[in-house]
């Protein structure tokens, strides 16, 4: 199966306290820090996403941004 450019796939074990240790290509791919926040978002049919560690703070940028403009 040929991967597209850009895509990648990664596993990750769950420990008896409900942790995740984010693979190491994954957090030198996306700068992944210790102590860095990220976001979770969970859909019950579609999984759980976790946007890159920008977004978060993008997020409150908009909403924010748009309520100032009204």
């Amino acid at each position: 199966m040929k991967v597209p450019k850009g895509k990648y796939a990664w596993t990750a074990t769950v420990g008896d306290k409900g942790q995740i240790v984010i693979p190491k290509q994954a957090r030198d791919l996306f700068d992944i820090k210790p102590g860095d926040t990220l976001l979770l978002l969970g859909d019950e049919k579609r999984g759980i996403a976790v946007p890159p560690k920008g977004a978060f703070s993008e997020i409150f940028e908009r909403v924010f941004d748009n309520q100032e403009a009204e």
